[in-house]
């Protein structure tokens, strides 16, 4: 039975770390700052998981846990890791949210980092930098003597942003996904990608971006502008992204 659940907690990490439904959303504001939210629902990979398990482990107290917490992100990552960033990162990372909720029995897995941005410049540096940080230790518990859920990573939560270069400006958000590093995640989560396709789980990616005034061009056409062009919003899944990674650049003036 042991052996048995620690193959099952090993599936499980692997299918987090990269099957998963992935929202973005910039809510840019008059004065210039913008909020963050990177959302990441691990619900439908969690189903069938659930369905592949015995009843002994899905009794066990790690698949009984119910959590809906929020926390600051600096204090979720450990001390070793804290001691490695500047100042300025310890700033950045100090002004996250990390948000968890779960529930595995009813298939709810769903993690979110939340971020406000003072301005274009700090919206950029943010961007650039936030998984560039060193997220190979677990999180922190969430609570004293409680193990992280899961063994999540924050690696995992950031679902290699760092394969994208920005430049941001009070009137334009570029994001451009660097082809060399993308295929470098590509072949390090390949057998979790392949694995989330033979078992028909999907991978959505969605980037919503509302912005104070209307936007005067975007460059993507599979980008749906709203009617009052003060909402962009990008849909798309990991495998079309694999076949042509060019699918999630954005070019947006407003």
């Amino acid at each position: 039975m042991k052996k048995l659940y620690f193959l099952v907690l090993f599936f499980v990490l692997l299918c987090f770390s990269s099957c998963l439904d992935i929202e973005e959303q910039y809510n840019f504001k008059q004065d210039g700052s913008c909020s963050v939210v990177y959302g990441f629902d691990m619900g439908s990979a969690v189903s069938v998981l659930m369905n592949l398990m015995s009843d002994s482990v899905k009794e066990t107290p790690q698949f009984s846990l119910v959590k809906d917490t929020t926390l600051n992100f600096y204090t979720a990552l450990p001390d070793s890791i804290q001691q490695k960033m500047t100042a300025e990162e310890a700033t950045m990372v100090k002004a996250s949210d990390l948000h968890v909720k779960m529930d595995l029995k009813k298939s709810i897995m769903k993690v979110s980092i939340n971020h406000v941005a003072k301005n274009a410049a700090d919206l950029e540096y943010y961007l650039k930098h936030i998984s560039k940080i060193s997220m190979n230790s677990q999180l922190k518990s969430l609570q004293k003597g409680e193990k992280a859920p899961m063994g999540f990573n924050a690696q995992q939560l950031v679902a290699g942003e760092d394969y994208y270069t920005y430049e941001i400006t009070p009137h334009k958000f570029y994001r451009i996904i660097d082809k060399e590093k993308f295929n470098a995640f590509l072949r390090k989560t390949q057998s979790a990608f392949s694995m989330a396709k033979a078992m028909l789980i999907d991978m959505p990616y969605k980037v919503i971006l509302n912005f104070a005034k209307p936007v005067k061009k975007v460059n993507n056409p599979k980008a749906i502008v709203s009617a009052d062009r003060k909402r962009v919003t990008l849909i798309t899944n990991m495998d079309d992204v694999m076949k042509n990674p060019s699918l999630m650049n954005l070019k947006i003036d407003f």
